[in-house]
């Protein structure tokens, strides 16, 4: 595994503080068993996957990956057929859009994870390839940008 940057590091935590966010959230929902897993799983693969890169760590990688894919595909075609709001809609009033965008943020997510896990194997003081370095900054950016006015809208009333 190459060497990871202190930059990378910290996205990775960051990312894994959302998802550990969003895991706790679908615990209310009435389909958190689909959920909860995917960011659970998410959470635990960007909190040790920066330190420490195993065959059983990507092979949670891969599995989050498949599951965010699945999910993504069935919040999209629940949009389509039901008609809810087009496909690049970001109106995060509607569930299916922050649904999409969750599952959308594993994918991503995990993505980026296993391209850094494999980046290198035989040199292990190189450094990632900047575009998952990259990939990783954009990704908090858009997430946190995303998911803040979430929290902030949509938290407990009062």
């Amino acid at each position: 595994m190459a060497t990871p940057s202190k930059l990378y590091t910290l996205c990775s935590l960051v990312m894994a503080a959302l998802f550990a966010y969003s895991a706790a959230v679908q615990l209310n929902d009435p389909d958190w068993y689909f959920w909860f897993p995917l960011y659970a799983v998410a959470c635990v693969v960007n909190l040790v996957n920066w330190a420490i890169t195993s065959k059983k760590i990507n092979q949670f990688s891969e599995a989050a990956l498949w599951l965010g894919m699945f999910l993504f595909i069935k919040v999209v075609a629940e949009d389509f057929v039901n008609g809810i709001s087009g496909f690049w809609s970001l109106d995060l009033s509607e569930r299916v859009i922050r649904e999409k965008i969750g599952s959308g943020l594993v994918i991503i997510s995990m993505v980026l994870q296993l391209m850094a896990s494999l980046s290198s194997p035989e040199a292990p003081t190189q450094k990632r390839p900047r575009y998952v370095e990259y990939g990783m900054r954009i990704l908090v950016g858009f997430g946190y940008g995303v998911w803040t006015p979430i929290c902030v809208l949509c938290g407990p009333k009062s």
